[in-house]
């Protein structure tokens, strides 16, 4: 499988979220780039997930039907064409990093897949069920990481 490359001006692989990105330092999304999404691509799906929040990875931003000729998105943008899902915190749209106080860093990761047909979602997916439904259409894929502490 082909592979994409995503990146942040405000943050790097494995690095230090930036407190504006928090649910209570602005609740910004963070400017995220991308390239090499393959031909063939009909959307881009964006999928920001906590796997140390519990057993069920937390959803903080779920936006599919991405222009797949789009190449990235500005600080508090949603990308090109997308569509935002609910959250865990019971918003649509970004929920930013809010990990218990005192806990180690957690992990937020963020992930881009390129799809060859829209994603058969309805309802309030969790993140689960996001990797489930692009397990079979998924032509490319990008991960980067960040970590926030309170």
């Amino acid at each position: 499988m082909a592979g994409i490359l995503i990146r942040s001006t405000a943050f790097n692989d494995h690095d230090l979220l930036p407190d504006r990105f928090s649910r209570d330092g602005g609740n910004i999304s963070p400017p995220l780039e991308w390239s090499g999404v393959p031909d063939g691509a009909t959307e881009l799906v964006l999928l920001v997930e906590d796997p140390d929040a519990g057993r069920v990875p937390f959803l903080h931003w779920l936006v599919t039907g991405i222009d797949p000729r789009s190449t990235g998105a500005a600080e508090g943008q949603v990308p090109a064409g997308g569509r935002e899902w609910g959250n865990d915190f019971g918003t649509a749209g970004w929920g930013g990093p809010r990990p218990p106080r005192n806990d180690d860093p957690h992990r937020y990761f963020f992930r881009l897949f390129a799809v060859d047909h829209p994603l058969p979602l309805d309802g309030q997916p969790q993140a689960p069920d996001v990797h489930r439904a692009v397990a079979d259409i998924e032509l490319a894929s990008a991960n980067m990481v960040g970590t926030f502490a309170r």
